[in-house]
């Protein structure tokens, strides 16, 4: 058996935590109670022992699936030679938002003719750290999993032997029958165990929920239906009980065959939430907006000097590094909890910060006294070290002067001039302006190429880099150099429509990076080429699986690797879009 294709899953969430499930109907990773907690259901990283949920017809069958419109609820068809039915699966929510407790939800309705179907719900072992077991509680059977507990209510539990830890069953389903499967948990809390009505009702009202989020959703330029999912794939990575957007759903999905590249991108990098923070300000989602720029200050304030790159989900998340023995995607591993680049220094995610401040600020809102201060203190050190070297967007491990960090002071410290403009930050504004020049002459002279016709990966170097595409969005040069580099990045570092990262990517086996390819469309917007930006826009968003969702990676032919789903693609998409429609004649 062959694990399925990263691309063959799709998402559910709850605002706590976020389920993978593949076309087959299982589900094959869920961390519980929060997306960055170790998962009960892993066996996408650990097939024998990871656990599973399982709903499928016990004969050949063929899937077509869709998210209902609007929503993150999943209706998936299984059609066989004797019948047809359809389950709607959720992550369901409460009347006030999230739930105390999990549950997740799966209505069985026979459509045509009788479907057999198996079912199981098989707790795995943690990364290896726990064991499941079974418990007998007044009439009840209970699986636990260190200090998880998990109970299933709508269908009979048949497992032969009371001491498993596992429940399943087979069911018969005929057309017109309704049925409703339910896994419930909780973490280190008592266990509710739900009536099977109050969950048919449960999934109704989670779709209208998910209905009327997608109303405020305030979007009616080009490639509306596919910014939609992707507003609603960050949605699913928007942890609601502090307002931070986790950079994906999973961790130690390799980006190469090779294994050695797998990372947990269940944390928050102050990159992606500046992008997330710029498009839900511009879709109208007030409560989202607010949430999650206010996490970001809680989490930097005081820490101006050493500003971190990454931050957990939780106060009580850990980025200290963990490596589990388990074997890890189609045996790729290795499988790791933390993130070693934690503590690097990348001087880009200065501009991140102070983009952020002015994009809120923009919008009508007014920053307190305190951030304020974080503004001018964050622009003041950018002053004294923009010209240090360090790690670069891709968290490379040498210290070198890289040139989109360089691009990143000189944003940094226009971005605090506006809001010194706009009254919302106090300092020396005529300092800033005078680095910022500079920091512009010294790219000019020293990141640039005539050899090549491009700017640099590294100041003196040859390599090349497309995040320096982003520095088109940000006004760095919407020139000839841009329009120059981006023509050399397209031939050097192009598969087709998708651009590896960097120089050398594809050697260490590498695949295209989907969100190098969305800032690719935006640069080109940005530089006027309109009609090959929205050509290759339309290219792109035609290549997302078969729900709307990328990971962080693909092939020419589809086939998905990396972290899922991932942010920084689908804010990618949102950011080319608006900015097409900005730009448009």
């Amino acid at each position: 058996m062959v694990d399925a294709g990263i691309e063959d899953h799709a998402a559910l969430g709850d605002g706590r935590t976020v389920a993978l499930i593949d076309r087959s109907g299982t589900v094959d990773w869920l961390p519980i109670p929060s997306l960055d907690s170790p998962p009960v259901f892993a066996s996408l990283l650990d097939r024998d022992n990871g656990g599973r949920m399982v709903l499928q017809p016990v004969s050949a069958f063929e899937t077509t699936r869709r998210y209902l419109p609007g929503t993150n609820v999943l209706e998936s068809t299984f059609t066989t030679a004797t019948g047809t039915v359809r389950v709607t699966d959720a992550l369901v929510t409460g009347v006030a938002g999230r739930l105390p407790w999990l549950e997740f939800a799966r209505r069985i309705e026979g459509l045509d003719g009788t479907v057999v179907l198996d079912w199981s719900v098989e707790p795995g072992t943690v990364l290896g750290t726990s064991s499941p077991w079974a418990e007998h509680i007044d009439g009840n059977r209970i699986l636990r999993v260190g200090t998880v507990n998990i109970g299933v209510t709508g269908l009979a539990d048949s497992e032969p032997d009371p001491d498993a830890p596992r429940f399943g069953g087979r069911i018969r389903v005929g057309a017109g029958s309704r049925r409703t499967l339910t896994v419930v948990a909780t973490h280190d809390e008592p266990l509710h165990l739900p009536e099977p009505d109050n969950v048919d009702i449960g999934i109704d009202r989670t779709v209208s929920n998910w209905e009327l989020w997608s109303r405020t959703f305030a979007y009616r330029g080009p490639w509306a239906d596919a910014v939609q999912r992707s507003a609603l794939a960050l949605k699913l990575l928007l942890y609601a009980p502090t307002g931070a957007i986790a950079a994906a759903a999973t961790t130690s999905l390799p980006e190469t065959s090779r294994g050695g590249k797998n990372w947990d991108y269940r944390f928050a990098w102050v990159r992606d939430t500046a992008y997330s923070l710029r498009a839900l300000a511009r879709f109208g989602l007030r409560e989202e907006t607010h949430a999650s720029i206010s996490w970001l200050l809680r989490a930097v304030k005081g820490d101006a000097g050493e500003l971190r790159i990454l931050y957990g989900l939780r106060e009580e998340s850990s980025a200290a590094p963990q490596t589990h023995d388990v074997p890890g995607w189609r045996g790729i591993g290795p499988v790791v909890t933390g993130n070693r680049a934690a503590h690097q220094l990348q001087l880009g995610v200065y501009g991140d910060l102070l983009s952020v401040a002015l994009a809120y600020a923009a919008a009508g809102n007014v920053l307190d006294v305190p951030t304020r201060r974080l503004v001018s203190d964050v622009a003041d050190r950018v002053c004294d070290v923009w010209r240090q070297p360090d790690s670069g967007m891709w968290e490379l491990t040498e210290l070198r002067q890289h040139t989109s960090s360089k691009m990143g002071c000189w944003q940094a410290l226009q971005a605090a001039q506006q809001l010194a403009e706009l009254g919302q930050a106090a300092g020396n504004a005529s300092r800033w302006k005078r680095e910022a020049d500079l920091i512009h002459d010294w790219v000019d002279e020293n990141c640039w190429s005539d050899q090549l016709g491009a700017y640099t990966m590294v100041a003196g170097e040859d390599e090349l880099d497309a995040s320096v595409l982003l520095h088109a969005p940000s006004g760095f040069d919407r020139g000839e150099r841009m329009r120059s580099t981006i023509a050399v990045l397209r031939r050097d570092l192009g598969s087709g429509s998708l651009l590896y990262r960097f120089t050398g990517a594809e050697a260490e086996g590498e695949r295209p990076f989907v969100a190098c390819s969305f800032w690719l469309v935006a640069a080109l917007a940005c530089v006027g080429d309109m009609h090959e930006a929205s050509a290759l826009m339309d290219d792109l968003v035609e290549r997302a699986n078969d729900v709307g969702l990328y990971a962080e990676m693909m092939e020419e032919d589809g086939t998905f690797w990396g972290n899922f789903p991932q942010a920084l693609s689908h804010l990618g998409l949102i950011d080319a879009a608006l900015t097409i429609a900005d730009l448009r004649p």
